[in-house]
């Protein structure tokens, strides 16, 4: 069970209500959910995909859900509930529907807050189609983030070049493209605490993006808080009465603070998944061939299979794994394969013995024991198809990951660069892995080498420079992201003292683990089965100095923000002095999966503490060495 604060339980409960009219239950008089339809844009098409299941939504009556700017044919006899963004062509778009008289009535819900001269547009509308008594309710729902884990929410998956890292760090923004950047940012947060029903106090770095992010939310919170009649923050909104006692502790921090995680070769299994698979608002893509055709024309290549799993709470296994190292999750499934073979048997001895011929005693004494068990074999077999189901998902998940360790030597690099970060001896020449052509692709390389000059305090000298270059070169590598790198790295007063990333390696154990075996599905022969150490990284660290009150010189200079003070009193000094309970650790510039987990390991320390990370967008290492690239091709 989540926390009773969790930030996937509050948007859905929202969410539900929407779909529901904005009240908290209507049936009709049969006791069966009114049935409507719902019309999205690709905006809230995201924010409710991770959350609600189509079987779901047709629980409560959904009968078809349609994309705002797509053809539509009028259902006149049904009620529609809309769920979009108030944007100027979503609006135009929403009016057309009203003149064309294509629904009974009409419940427009806003992801954001909608403006009064939009909210005209659509009254003239409604005006003009004469459909004023149709649209039944007009909400701003507050909802404009997507939530993928209990403790775990972005900002957006659309237009999330918008505010991407590239754009927030492009050299030529200009003052006004950059308030819009943060408006939308803002925008999102605001909505974020709207749906958590609480004013946090915000902490942010100096002089970086985050600040500017810091100062527009605290004006924000603090104008809606001064307006009491339309406060969005009196009340507990879901009745929980969780945040009631301590507010939570909100920490923006710049993705610039820390760009070696993001590019980082990772051993888990919900960050692998993300690094080397199609995996976005937990759903993973994969492809599978389907062998060799023999067709009249001779053998045939294999045909690719496209096939999507949905990776959700529901599925205890990646519940349970999603953070485990990855030899760990190989051995796990195998022993989910074994058990459930073994249940599958013991069906079917009980089907063979019930089959049994010949009418003598023991046969019949046989037969009436085994109905009982027969019995309770046959009420679980919903459990075990759904177990089967589960371990079909992530045999395949997870093969299909062991494939890219394999091909690429993942567990090399991921050793190699930890051995990096934490300063340790390197057992073997960073020219040699980047001139080994079976070790890697040139984007691995690219990679390393950037970890590599990102975390060094002296840089390497011109002529190692050009000698690393041209290996890199020759394994077929893109040096763009380079450029930018140096640039950043002469910029950065960080320069002087790169963020150190804890002392502790991860230590190989015995290659001789069962997973080994050759009697599994996942035979591992050569890949290294590293254990991992717990270590901090960056962004918890500095999580850690502002929750327990930790005097740091890393985050002795932090802005301190409350909305909730008359006078916004600028200062570093935090009034509060008690650690915090709960705590929000946003990452301007974009987030990953490794920061993700790390986070989740170290609360887990701590008693009745929670933590939830959000960050502008959600990039892999792939993803992101593209927007270095970008910048540095300026």
């Amino acid at each position: 069970m989540a926390s009773p604060a969790s930030i996937r339980e509050r948007q859905t409960v929202a969410l539900k209500r929407m779909l529901n009219f904005n009240v908290p239950h209507v049936k009709n008089s049969t006791g069966e959910p009114v049935w409507k339809v719902l019309i999205y844009d690709r905006f809230g098409q995201d924010i409710i995909s991770p959350l609600l299941s189509v079987r779901e939504l047709r629980d409560m009556g959904i009968t078809l859900h349609l994309l705002l700017h797509s053809d539509r044919d009028p259902i006149p006899d049904v009620p529609a509930v809309y769920f979009v963004m108030p944007t100027e062509e979503n609006i135009d778009r929403l009016c057309q529907d009203l003149r064309n008289q294509l629904y009974e009535s009409y419940y427009l819900n806003f992801i954001s807050a909608i403006s009064r001269s939009k909210l005209e547009d659509i009254a003239n509308a409604a005006l003009a189609a004469s459909a004023v008594t149709q649209v039944a309710k007009v909400f701003d729902q507050y909802l404009n983030f997507i939530t993928l884990e209990d403790d775990m929410f972005v900002l957006c998956n659309q237009n999330k070049e918008l505010v991407s890292y590239r754009a927030i760090n492009r050299p030529d923004i200009t003052d006004t493209e950059m308030e819009t950047v943060m408006d939308t940012i803002v925008d999102s947060l605001f909505c974020f605490f709207v749906t958590l029903g609480a004013v946090p106090i915000i902490r942010c770095s100096r002089g970086t993006a985050a600040e500017m992010v810091a100062v527009k939310l605290d004006k924000k919170l603090r104008e809606n808080l001064r307006d009491a009649r339309n406060s969005l923050f009196t009340g507990d909104p879901l009745g929980t009465g969780q945040f009631s006692f301590q507010r939570p502790l909100l920490v923006l921090v710049d993705r610039n603070i820390d760009l070696a995680t993001p590019l980082h070769h990772t051993w888990t299994y919900q960050a692998l998944v993300h690094d080397v698979l199609d995996f976005h608002l937990n759903r993973v893509n994969l492809e599978e061939s389907t062998g060799v055709e023999n067709s009249p024309a001779g053998a045939r290549p294999k045909r690719k299979n496209k096939k999507s799993y949905d990776l959700t709470p529901v599925d205890k296994f990646w519940q349970k794994h999603k953070g485990s190292p990855f030899p760990e999750v190989a051995e796990s499934v195998q022993q989910e394969l074994e058990s459930y073979r073994a249940q599958e048997d013991e069906v079917k001895r009980l089907k063979s013995i019930m089959g049994l011929e010949g009418e003598d005693e023991g046969a019949i004494s046989m037969l009436s024991d085994n109905t009982a068990k027969l019995t309770s074999a046959v009420s679980s077999l919903p459990e075990l198809l759904e177990k089967k189901r589960l371990i079909d998902l992530h045999t395949n998940v997870a093969t299909a990951v062991l494939e890219h360790i394999k091909a690429r030597k993942l567990d090399v690099y991921f050793e190699y660069e930890e051995k990096i970060m934490s300063k340790t001896t390197l057992d073997k020449s960073l020219l040699d892995i980047i001139s080994d052509p079976d070790a890697g692709t040139p984007e691995d390389k690219m990679r390393l080498f950037l970890i590599y000059y990102i975390s060094t305090q002296q840089a390497p000298s011109e002529a190692d420079l050009e000698q690393y270059k041209k290996a890199l070169t020759d394994a077929g590598c893109n040096l763009s992201p380079l450029q930018y790198i140096k640039q950043w790295k002469a910029f950065a007063k960080m320069a002087s003292t790169p963020a150190s990333y804890g002392n502790t390696t991860t230590k190989p154990m015995g290659l001789l683990s069962r997973v080994m075996n050759t009697g599994s599905q996942f035979v591992m022969e050569g890949v290294k089965n590293l254990v991992l150490k717990q270590q901090n990284l960056p962004v918890t660290r500095i999580l850690d100095n502002l929750m327990e009150m930790k005097s740091n010189p890393e985050t002795d200079d932090y802005r301190y923000f409350d909305p909730k003070m008359l006078r916004s009193n600028d200062s570093s000094v935090p009034r509060n002095k008690s650690p915090f309970h709960e705590a929000i650790v946003f990452v301007v510039g974009g987030g990953n999966y490794i920061e993700y987990q790390n986070l989740v390991d170290y609360i887990k320390a701590k008693q009745s503490k929670h933590i939830l990370y959000g960050c502008s967008e959600l990039f892999n290492a792939t993803q992101f060495i593209k927007q270095l690239s970008q910048l540095g091709q300026k």
